[in-house]
């Protein structure tokens, strides 16, 4: 449906051409009703042109439904001539259509042209400049949405919701928290279920859950219609903050009105915590429910199979998808089976699906192959995945450092040095270790080694306590995947300043004993931490739940839910 200003004088099928010409009320209807049908039936472009055939003058509300139909660049032109219409009858001063012509400028690509609209507004209401907001927030724009903000001479819930949003979307997941307690200071407004989707979404990615908690049960003191979408915001919040039976609990009580998204995010979120046969059992209750999958769901499913190691499994999983449900594998799809060989170390298999794929590897399909040649020391592999890569991103730190740590296992220190050199000289920098721990409420970051916080001489005593505690049972610091050329014990040195390890220390000295302990890590975590965190939890009785860039791990008794299968 290509927009076009010329008059045509096609016959409608909804008009009688023998009636009385309607006035623009009925006029208005019929073009909003073809903007808003789906799929489209016909253009609303030619019902307005029958409009102005038949004389009909259009009014302030018909080009604000008719701009809605402008939403893609192709539309720009187009939208253009509309504008330039908008501007001879008149109606460019007019608030309605001010804000539609923002709405649409923005979809269409133009944010100059939406900011022009609103500077030369005389009339801006509450509507225009949330407008102006939002369109900034679409483009990642999210300082120029807060001076706008800041600018505002009133705000409602759409104000403040429109800005925690821009936030989110831009991974400012502290800053939405901050605004979203500077909101609830205001007597004057209230927050909607749109503003605590978007909260609930910043708490899942921050690992935040005493912060989510406290959404959920402000979501039930006001009441709030925990319909589809803002029950499976709240799961996937559970999910994501290492709570998967909360998640599960969200899930249960949504009963018949589960859609395939919320279907698609419980099955994600049971592969993320490792409960593989279980995500896989909640996939045939929802086929036998009669609800279809997508493919979004098959990423989950695979997911399962790739974090269980359930190599068969996945095979046939990736075969129903086009013999069953008729859905053509994306290259997530493919990305899952090539890390489902990798991992299980079937590298040639792996790279089968590599080379048949019917579109071209990206960034996460080479990696998928990297992670799984560099756990199974293939190194002639890893060097072609690692050279794919580049070539795709030259920036990719994750998968130098990948490399490193495959020489490194094997003693080889001049290789080492060599890819840390190629990334010096390509002015690649490592993405430093941070982890995340909320206590009391409270976010507490902590990078690798790191000595900013107040607590620090503290922390430090607490992590070389345990430390002490650990050697005393017979633990032996995993040095392997070090990337330094040092003694053994500079590299232990090295692994025992680990974010997480600095983040659980802090733990220990802020919770009482037996309180479980939650962390987020921005990085898979290293052998080393692994196999510490699992003593610690049997040594110390604690429960210790890490998220880390791939999956959950909680640890109890010794044990991870990962069966060191990571």
């Amino acid at each position: 449906m290509r927009a076009s200003s010329k008059l045509i004088s096609l016959t409608h099928p909804s008009l009688n051409l023998s009636h009385p010409t309607p006035e623009p009320f009925v006029w208005n209807t019929l073009i909003r009703a073809h903007v808003q049908s789906k799929p489209p039936t016909h253009s609303p472009i030619s019902v307005f042109n029958r409009m102005r055939l038949h004389g009909v003058q259009p009014d302030n509300r018909t080009f604000p439904f008719l701009l809605q139909s402008f939403n893609s660049i192709r539309y720009l032109q187009s939208g253009k001539l509309f504008h330039a219409q908008v501007f001879l009858l008149g109606f460019d001063q007019d608030p309605f259509v001010q804000t539609s012509l923002i709405h649409m400028y923005s979809a269409c690509g133009d944010l100059t042209l939406a900011r022009q609209v609103f500077d030369e507004s005389t009339q801006r209401d509450l509507p225009c400049w949330n407008s102006i907001i939002d369109a900034y927030a679409k483009v990642g724009l999210v300082d120029a949405a807060r001076l706008v903000f800041d600018e505002m001479p009133e705000r409602n819930v759409i104000s403040w919701s429109c800005m925690i949003k821009a936030y989110v979307m831009c991974g400012g997941y502290k800053e939405a928290l901050a605004l979203f307690r500077e909101m609830q200071m205001l007597d004057s407004v209230r927050p909607n279920e749109f503003t605590m989707s978007s909260i609930l979404l910043a708490c899942g990615r921050l690992g935040a859950l005493e912060h989510g908690k406290w959404v959920h049960a402000y979501i039930d003191k006001y009441g709030m219609r925990v319909d589809v979408v803002l029950g499976t915001a709240l799961m996937n919040m559970y999910a994501k903050c290492g709570s998967i039976e909360r998640a599960r609990g969200v899930f249960d009580s949504m009963g018949s009105r589960k859609d395939v998204m919320a279907w698609s995010s419980m099955i994600s979120g049971l592969a993320m915590h490792g409960h593989a046969v279980e995500s896989l059992e909640l996939f045939a209750e929802m086929i036998k429910s009669g609800v279809r999958p997508n493919a979004v769901t098959f990423v989950g499913v695979l997911c399962a199979c790739v974090h269980g190691g359930l190599v068969n499994e996945g095979k046939e999983y990736f075969r129903r998808m086009d013999d069953e449900f008729s859905i053509k594998p994306l290259i997530q799809h493919y990305g899952c089976i090539v890390d489902l060989y990798g991992r299980a170390g079937l590298i040639s298999d792996a790279w089968k699906v590599v080379i048949s794929m019917p579109m071209e590897p990206d960034v996460l399909v080479w990696g998928a192959l990297l992670s799984g040649a560099r756990m199974h020391r293939d190194i002639e592999t890893s060097e072609i995945a690692l050279n794919k890569l580049i070539q795709l991103d030259p920036t990719n730190s994750a998968a130098y450092v990948l490399l490193s740590n495959v020489y490194a296992k094997m003693g080889k220190w001049s290789e080492v040095r060599r890819v840390r050199d190629l990334m010096e000289e390509r002015g690649i920098k490592k993405v430093p270790g941070c982890s995340l721990v909320e206590v009391g409420g409270v976010l507490h970051e902590f990078f690798v080694g790191d000595d900013s916080h107040p607590a620090t001489r503290e922390i430090y005593m607490m992590l070389d306590e345990i430390m002490k505690r650990l050697k005393m049972r017979g633990f032996v610091g995993n040095t392997s995947e070090a990337l330094l050329q040092l003694d053994e014990e500079g590299k232990e040195l090295a692994l025992l300043f680990h974010s997480e390890k600095l983040a659980l220390a802090f733990c220990f000295l802020k919770t009482t004993p037996g309180t479980p302990i939650q962390i987020v890590k921005n990085l898979r975590i290293c052998c080393d931490c692994h196999d510490a965190m699992k003593m610690i939890s049997q040594e110390f009785n604690r429960e210790i739940v890490i998220r880390d860039c791939n999956r959950f791990h909680h640890f109890r008794e010794g044990l991870c839910s990962c069966k060191d299968y990571w």
